[in-house]
């Protein structure tokens, strides 16, 4: 059964969205058996025409990885993905900076990490790559205090050491101090 009030996450109606963002963000911060009932619609919306519509799913299937004992994440990342190389900068990086969420999941963490790892050496080229990095890393360090898990940390590091101009690579560094 479809949650009540999923359908205003697609509003026109901005107040209906945000209303609706803001339940199912907090409603999705732990498991919920629903996550597969809505989660083709939400993978759907990834390439919504409204910029909204695509920041929004892009952070609820990251909440919702945390439901997905099947693994469903794997198969749609690369739509997720696309998500964080939109063209509003806004967009992309309301999604770069939920990614971490998907690592909650112990059982999809590796893959989040690698995910991670290969996102941040790709970025290299783009406009705003010192924000994507930094933003990658702040969410490496966001799930490492939310886990406790210490293999996360070592990953990090070997990211950062893996920037060349030194002045971001402080930056960066400042965020695991």
């Amino acid at each position: 059964m479809i949650p009540a009030g999923f359908h205003d996450l697609w509003s026109t109606d901005r107040a209906a969205q945000n209303a609706a963002y803001r339940q199912f963000m907090a409603a999705t911060a732990g498991p919920v058996d629903w996550a597969y009932v809505v989660w083709d619609d939400v993978v759907a919306h990834l390439a919504a025409s409204d910029n909204h519509d695509r920041a929004i799913a892009g952070q609820l299937l990251c909440n919702l990885a945390l439901s997905d004992p099947e693994q469903r994440i794997r198969r749609d990342w690369d739509k997720l993905l696309a998500v964080t190389e939109d063209t509003k900068f806004v967009t992309a990086r309301h999604v770069i900076q939920s990614l971490w969420k998907v690592g909650l999941s112990e059982a999809l963490r590796p893959f989040l990490l690698d995910a991670t790892a290969q996102k941040f050496a790709a970025c290299a080229s783009h406009k705003n790559h010192t924000l994507i990095r930094y933003d990658l890393l702040e969410g490496l360090r966001d799930l490492a205090d939310a886990t406790g898990d210490q293999t996360i940390r070592p990953v990090a590091l070997n990211l950062i050491q893996t920037e060349s101009d030194v002045k971001y690579a402080n930056k960066y560094s400042k965020i695991w101090k």
